[in-house]
């Protein structure tokens, strides 16, 4: 007993690895999904854009040279200079060249709030950037579903048309035997041959379009389906009172993003106050006596605060808010408008589900009395009532209801997923 339990627990994994859920489909689509590299790449956008905001705080620090000549230049008056050379002295004025190596030092003190702002909207942004691709891959989820129920359903007809060609085959075997003995005519066994002919070829083709859709599924999970069987989902009542779909987040994330943009354009009628330094080498000096008498260079500095208030802001904020006004109720609107639709699209899909449930309940009915119906015309066959021709009919009636059941069952089990779709449950 204990080596059967123990058998049996290792065969477990393998069971399970030779079945494949709708969740697990569209889990490993997802994550084979190309889209899924913009995650991170948001991410690092992000940081390199908080980063960058943040720095408006480091103090800027510019080296420069320059070089100039001037047309005219202080200078002492003539006769000052004629009383100044009198007595020995030499006073030739600033000179026309100047020379100039400094180093310039801004720290910002109050930026008006504007890194703030504008950190708010590199997340608000990132923010925004990451539902769109939430989106893109949330729409993938509905071509995972379609292709695998499209499965699913190939699957259902395949063994209903297995179940009938063994009915046909038992048949066949029936008259074969009735013919051997004088009861049957050849014609009887070739009406049940030409009916698993067709019937094979009908196969072929389910076979060849399941081919095409294992084909279109792998390319989406990354992964080669092999012999795994797809587990139809289990019928489960959606009652999801609120639509969690991306989209709504989508339009929620733009409309922050506008409110960051107003938080920055706010930032704009804001002064601003800095602290700046420099300090060079060259001549001209800042002492311009000593430089008027000599021509030699010196060191310099300059320090103090600077107060900036862009007054002109103030002429454009009115149309500036108005367009983001205007940005922001056409995307109320849209959210609305989506909202909506998904709700008139799930009372579609929940009267859609209570009527192939209603089906499937006449569907049941309907395929037993098929079968007993085509059991009493083998019993009638076999004692020469009624033709193979209408046994025909009456197997060919059994699978069509068969069919029929299988169809409503798993077009019920698509339109659930498709609700839980709708609403993100």
């Amino acid at each position: 007993m204990k080596k059967l339990l123990t058998f049996l627990l290792l065969l477990v994994p393998f069971v399970a690895n030779a079945q494949l859920t709708l969740e697990q489909c569209q889990l490993k689509a997802r994550e084979h999904y190309p889209e899924v590299a913009q995650y991170d790449l948001i991410a690092q956008s992000e940081q390199y854009n908080i980063s960058n905001a943040s720095r408006s705080w480091i103090p800027q620090i510019v080296f420069s040279g320059q070089t100039t000549w001037q047309s005219a230049v202080a200078s002492f008056p003539d006769k000052l200079k004629e009383m100044l050379e009198v007595q020995g002295l030499n006073m030739p004025g600033i000179p026309q060249d100047q020379y100039k190596i400094a180093l310039d030092v801004n720290q910002a003190i109050w930026d008006g709030g504007t890194s703030r702002a504008n950190r708010k909207l590199a997340r608000a942004e990132a923010a925004e950037q990451r539902l769109s691709s939430d989106v893109s891959i949330y729409s993938l989820e509905e071509r995972i579903n379609s292709i695998f129920f499209g499965i699913l359903l190939l699957d259902e007809n395949y063994a209903t048309a297995q179940s009938r060609q063994e009915l046909l085959n038992a048949n066949y075997a029936k008259l074969e035997s009735m013919h051997r003995n004088g009861v049957a005519l050849q014609s009887d066994l070739d009406l049940i041959k030409v009916e698993q002919l067709t019937l094979e070829q009908q196969i072929a083709q389910n076979r060849a379009s399941r081919a095409n859709f294992v084909t279109m599924l792998e390319m989406f999970i990354g992964e080669t389906f092999g012999d795994r069987k797809l587990v139809k989902p289990q019928d489960v009542i959606v009652s999801a009172l609120q639509n969690n779909r991306p989209e709504i987040g989508l339009i929620d994330a733009k409309i922050a993003g506008i409110d960051a943009k107003q938080g920055l354009l706010n930032t704009s009628l804001t002064p601003k106050l800095y602290f700046f330094a420099q300090g060079y080498y060259g001549n001209p000096g800042l002492d311009m006596f000593k430089s008027m008498t000599t021509r030699e260079w010196s060191w310099n500095a300059i320090l103090g605060l600077r107060m900036q208030w862009n007054i002109s802001a103030f002429f454009t904020r009115g149309t500036d808010l108005k367009r983001l006004e205007n940005a922001r109720t056409a995307l109320k609107v849209q959210r609305e408008v989506f909202t909506f639709n998904s709700n008139l699209q799930k009372s579609q899909q929940n009267g859609e589900i209570a009527r192939m449930r209603k089906a499937l309940e006449g569907d049941d009915q309907i395929v037993e009395l098929r079968t007993n119906i085509r059991c009493t015309a083998e019993s009638q066959r076999g004692n020469g009532v009624i033709d193979t021709a209408t046994l025909l009919q009456r197997i060919s009636d059994e699978a069509v209801a068969r069919n029929t059941r299988s169809i409503h069952e798993i077009e019920l089990l698509k339109t659930i997923y498709e609700l839980k779709h709708t609403v993100n449950q």
